[in-house]
Order: structure tokens, then sequence, then C-alpha cells
């Protein structure tokens, strides 16, 4: 019987084909290599019938860090199913672009 992956590993492995360095929260001081990925898990929603639980979105904030303001990830990111682009901010001289992904 072969393994099965669980969510977060399914979208580690999406993100991994748009970006080779992807890290689920990195612990600080982690050296990170640029361009990136940081994904962290957020919030789960569920909705119900009969009291019971029948989907569960798990929901995730995706981070993009990256020297130049033309990242070309954030275009990759924006064609992601359920993916929604929700700022940019500049750190350290780095461009941040933050998602939030349902997966």
């Amino acid at each position: 019987m072969g393994s099965t992956k669980n969510k977060r590993e399914e979208l580690r492995d999406i993100l991994l084909e748009i970006c080779e360095n992807v890290y689920y929260s990195p612990p600080s001081g982690h050296k990170l290599k640029y361009p990136c990925i940081i994904y962290e898990r957020r919030y789960s929603k569920a909705e119900y019938a009969d009291n019971k639980p029948y989907t569960i979105d798990t929901s995730y904030t995706l981070t993009v860090i990256d020297k130049s303001p033309d990242s070309e990830i954030v275009p990759k990111l924006e064609r992601l199913e359920k993916c929604r682009y929700d700022r940019h901010f500049i750190n350290d001289n780095l461009n941040h672009d933050v998602f939030t992904i349902y997966h």
C-alpha cells in the first residue's frame, strides 16, 4: 500500500514546481536562499451537513521573498486555484508579496 501525502505536502509539491526554494514556517534566523516562498498554515474552514463536516479547506499564507520588485514567481501564484493576492511590502531591501491560498 503506497503512502498518501497530506495537504501540506501536496501544496509544497505545487510550490516547488514554481520555485526551487520553498520553506514551511522556517525558524527565526534560518538562512534563506532567494527568491523563495515561505508558507505557513493559517486556519481551517469547514462546511457542515447534518452537524458533521463534509469539506475542510485549510488556509495557508504564502510569502514570496525576492530581491526583484518584479518577481517572476508572483504571476505564477496568481494563477493558482483558490489563491488570492493580499499585499506587498519591503523589509531589509527585499520585496515581499503575500498571498492566501485554500488547499
